[in-house]
């Protein structure tokens, strides 16, 4: 668990040791807050995050819905990359009307969507490994081979050594 900006998360996915509380609490923006999920993602050891809605929220739009999680991953994350997932819950300071009903559906269904799309990925990094491992190396050779070509002087140059040459007497 943990509390920020007055509001309470829990770590519902921890993918590669993607989860950093300090890099998290670091570039957390209040744009943030609004958002039932943050996915954080680590390219080129920089975290990048990002909200989604729960599928069911009135503001959710396709890209924003967390069933489209995998489909973010695929396309925006780097490749076999470290993630985590929070997840917003209810926290003890705030007031009992601000706190919704619990769909037991809704939040089991998640809990589904979330662990296929783990699970998914997996595969398909295990996957890349495997044919990577198995696809043979190959040396790009390009600067193994002699050179056959010669320079050629460019037209300007000629000229400009044939106007600077000495004259003849």
């Amino acid at each position: 668990m943990i509390f920020i900006a007055n509001k309470t998360y829990e770590v519902v996915v921890d993918h590669k040791n993607g989860w950093k509380p300090d890099a998290f609490k670091e570039r957390f923006s209040e744009v943030l807050e609004r958002y039932d999920y943050i996915v954080g993602d680590w390219g080129y050891n920089q975290l990048r995050m990002r909200g989604f809605f729960k599928d069911n929220h009135p503001k959710a739009t396709k890209e924003s819905m967390i069933a489209t999680f995998q489909d973010y991953l695929n396309e925006y994350c780097n490749f076999g990359c470290a993630y985590f997932i929070i997840e917003k819950v209810p926290s003890k300071h705030q007031p009992i009307e601000q706190l919704q009903p619990s769909n037991d559906d809704n939040e089991h269904e998640e809990a589904e969507i979330l662990d296929t799309a783990v699970q998914e990925q997996q595969q398909e990094v295990q996957q890349a490994q495997d044919e990577l491992s198995a696809a043979p190396q190959q040396q790009h050779n390009r600067h193994q081979r002699p050179h056959h070509h010669q320079r050629k002087q460019h037209q300007s140059s000629k000229r400009q050594n044939q106007n600077h040459s000495p004259a003849k007497t």
